[in-house]
């Protein structure tokens, strides 16, 4: 039976779990229960650019540990040891230049003869060029093509955390409508109308604040996002984006000139995201509707 097999199994020999140790990419390492470093194999010795002697016995908090998160190591270490539990963990080490690195640690407790909790053993594998790598992925997923800027999706993704009933704390939107681009594509070629819309989108994002974003919403559509339900500032960022937009581009076919009607709306915890969009859509049609009286002279 399987479980004769098992036990009839030899024990792994100690020269060859010593060279496993030794040649193995993954940082390993042993922490007493006080912090200091029982044990840290070559791996981690280049990771930290200090050889074995000086890791030995130092508090591991001081050696690759952010020290913001120096507190919470020391005590992650302390709650495993009480409990005899280690539990997965992700954060970013220091390497021995300065440099930062992601880090996944499968952490065990080490228990002694008698059964008690004495140690932490970590396994780390550098996950830095994989978490990067879904990062832009992520990006590229939320990413109008054209633009450069978030898509639609990516927008209504914003739209329904800030406006979740529970967590959410309100948002305020800016809704724009490029006036004239029609006239852009029709004189020029669909060429000048795509090299306006990028242009546009950068004037655009340079105008935001902490928190905030731009999304094409599609054609040329633009929504400016204010975190919170600020009226105030959803009213200034939208005066910025007409100024923005009114000045001309210069563009390699020559300049060209539009404008843009904005409008504006502020939504709060519970409301869903289309009504908001849809208040903000009304917004800008009532403001465009005026723009073309005005220009009429009525």
């Amino acid at each position: 039976m399987a479980g004769g097999r098992g036990r009839r199994r030899r024990a792994v020999q100690p020269s060859l779990a010593a060279e496993f140790v030794a040649a193995t990419g993954a940082l390993l390492c042993v922490v007493a229960a006080d912090g200091r470093i029982l044990l840290a194999n070559p791996a981690l010795q280049r990771f930290t650019g200090r050889p074995a002697e000086e890791l030995v016995g130092a508090l591991f908090w001081q050696v690759w540990v952010a020290p913001e998160h120096a507190e919470l190591a020391r005590d992650a270490v302390a709650r495993s040891i009480a409990t005899g539990q280690a539990h997965p963990q992700e954060a970013d080490w220091l390497t021995g230049d300065g440099g930062r690195r992601r880090v996944a640690m499968h952490n065990d407790v080490l228990l002694d003869c008698a059964g008690r909790p004495y140690a932490v053993a970590c396994v780390g594998i550098d996950v830095t060029d994989q978490r990067q790598h879904e990062a832009r992925l992520h990006q590229r997923a939320e990413t109008d093509r054209l633009t450069g800027i978030p898509h639609r999706g990516a927008l209504f993704d914003a739209l329904r955390r800030h406006l979740d009933g529970g967590t959410g704390q309100g948002c305020a939107l800016a809704f724009c409508d490029l006036d004239g681009f029609k006239v852009v594509n029709d004189e020029h070629g669909h060429g000048a109308g795509d090299w306006l819309l990028r242009a546009v989108a950068t004037r655009l994002s340079g105008l935001l604040g902490p928190g905030e974003l731009v999304a094409r919403f599609g054609g040329d559509e633009f929504v400016l996002l204010v975190p919170r339900p600020d009226p105030d500032r959803v009213a200034a960022l939208a005066a910025l984006a007409s100024a923005a937009v009114a000045e001309p581009f210069a563009s390699p076919c020559g300049p060209l000139a539009v404008g843009v009607s904005v409008g504006v709306a502020v939504g709060r915890p519970g409301e869903l995201a289309d009504e908001l969009v849809a208040r903000a859509d009304r917004a800008m049609y009532g403001a465009k509707t005026h723009r073309r009286r005005r220009l009429r002279g009525e």
